[in-house]
């Protein structure tokens, strides 16, 4: 089986499909998605849809391009005790859009950090060009929390780092193109033990079906890619990467 880490199944991309969609997944063997949430409203639809679908989690957080309109940490730390959630996030740290608020953007994530520690449960980390910042501060905290870092858009020597202070990688769709030879680089040298797979549906959709909507069913297409980098049985992929998620989350 393959589990989707991180898909956005609680956006309005998939209000009209979200029954097929799910459907089609099962199909391509992701027995299992993790919606995560960005904000209170995506928190409390990724919450629905984990207590609608038996093989659908949660996880509530608030995205670093969010803390202009919701920095309302405690709301998030009231919806962790639900059984279906597993993690807290999607936080960190995004300097790709915005700089202007770095500070905000900072102190938001510490709260996600004492939260994981509250909570015990591990974080969904986003980071764009912001790398160095948010492994900072997670640094005096090695130990306590664990998680990982989504969407991977750093270097090899990064994802080493990251590994070091027990965070998982995470790889979407981007691994599908030709051009990403940094990404490729990271999964040829890391072992799988530490690759958790994503889509991050609606966004980051795989070749061939790059420019269109992403969904779950396309996890397999990152499976695919990372057997053949890595020159290992697509099952083995699916197998390790799924033992990865359930260590992680607890499942």
């Amino acid at each position: 089986m393959i589990i989707d880490t991180h898909c956005h199944l609680n956006m309005s991309e998939f209000e009209a499909d979200l029954r097929e969609v799910i459907k089609r997944a099962e199909e391509h063997d992701v027995k299992m998605m993790i919606v995560i949430g960005i904000d209170h409203p995506h928190n409390l639809r990724a919450i629905e849809l984990a207590e609608s679908y038996e093989n659908i989690y949660a996880t509530v957080g608030i995205h670093p391009t969010s803390v202009d309109d919701d920095q309302d940490t405690e709301r998030v730390k009231g919806l962790l005790d639900h059984p279906k959630v597993l993690a807290v996030g999607e936080c960190g740290l995004d300097f790709y859009w915005r700089k202007d608020n770095k500070d905000k953007q900072i102190a938001i994530f510490k709260e996600h950090i004492e939260l994981a520690k509250y909570s015990k449960k591990p974080l969904v980390i986003h980071t764009r060009h912001s790398f160095k910042e948010a492994y900072d501060l997670l640094l005096p905290h090695k130990g306590e929390v664990t998680g990982v870092f989504h969407c991977f858009s750093s270097d090899v020597n990064d994802a080493k780092k990251a590994i070091d202070l027990g965070f998982m990688i995470g790889i979407d769709g981007p691994i599908t193109y030709k051009k990403n030879e940094i990404l490729q680089e990271i999964v040829l040298n890391i072992d799988l033990e530490h690759i958790l797979v994503e889509t991050d549906s609606p966004y980051m959709t795989p070749v061939p079906f790059r420019g269109k909507r992403n969904e779950p069913s396309y996890t397999h297409y990152v499976v695919e890619k990372i057997a053949e980098i890595k020159g290992l049985d697509v099952e083995i992929v699916k197998n390790i990467t799924s033992m990865n998620a359930r260590r992680l989350f607890q499942l």
